[in-house]
């Protein structure tokens, strides 16, 4: 669990990044988990966009993802999310 200050360290450094994935009108698929797997085990924080043809909501895709992927959801903004997942040693 993240603390509000690790929290806004994150948002912070988040804003700076650009969308690497968006979900459209398929929704959370088991690919798109397992693509936002890898890039969470590459990179440790990444912005997901939800486009608006997409059923999903951008709150629910991002909680239904962290739950997936073992992460944290940083922030959810408008049609977009920030996706946090601590790197393990030996990865």
């Amino acid at each position: 669990m993240l603390t509000s200050k690790e929290r806004a360290r994150l948002r912070s450094l988040g804003n700076e990044l650009e969308p690497i994935f968006q979900i459209g009108k398929g929704g959370v698929t088991d690919e798109i988990i397992n693509q936002l797997d890898q890039a969470l085990t590459a990179r440790e924080l990444i912005k997901v966009r939800v486009l608006k043809n997409s059923l999903e909501e951008p709150r629910e895709a991002a909680e239904k993802i962290s739950a997936a992927t073992d992460s944290e959801v940083v922030q959810v903004i408008g049609r977009n999310f920030i996706l946090y997942r601590e790197k393990v040693d030996g990865e």
